[in-house]
């Protein structure tokens, strides 16, 4: 099933957790009308960037999400946050500085480990922006590099 013309609902629920642990992940029906608002967020974003979206993660079921360590709270299970890269664009850095710096209407944008972004886009968008480097540490509010540096 497309969602919009460059991402499919298969794109957006594939999980190599899921096969690996022979863990269904398929959506409920009333988690597509999330997955409809992320492929549309992610068409954005892809027009922003110029280039193919590397999704690693996007929707997960309850037995996914807790198989790859995700909160209670993740917006993976609703539907509406995918993490990818885009290294035709640049560095994870590079493309959450892009989308931060876009006007675009997402609600919480998150460079994970300097290696991928997480992107979310929910019907009320905070346009949070956050950087995560280290578990112990948690989360810094807004972007910085891999010596927690601000990115301005």
């Amino acid at each position: 099933m497309r969602l919009t013309p460059h991402f499919t609902l298969a794109q957006l629920t594939r999980s190599e957790t899921a096969e690996r642990c022979g863990l269904d992940n398929a959506p409920p029906q009333d988690v597509l009308e999330n997955l409809q608002r992320l492929a549309r967020g992610l068409e954005a974003v892809r027009e922003l960037l110029g280039s193919e979206l590397e999704i690693s993660s996007a929707y997960r079921s309850a037995q996914v999400n807790d198989a790859v360590g995700g909160t209670a709270s993740s917006q993976h299970l609703s539907g509406l946050a995918a993490d990818f890269s885009c290294p035709a664009y640049g560095s994870p850095l590079d493309v959450a500085r892009a989308v931060r710096d876009s006007g675009l209407e997402f609600d919480t944008v998150i460079l994970e480990f300097g290696r991928w972004v997480h992107l979310s886009f929910a019907p009320e968008p905070r346009g949070r922006v956050l950087s995560i480097y280290d578990a112990k540490e948690g989360y810094l509010a807004g972007l910085f590099d891999e010596n927690r540096n601000p990115i301005a």
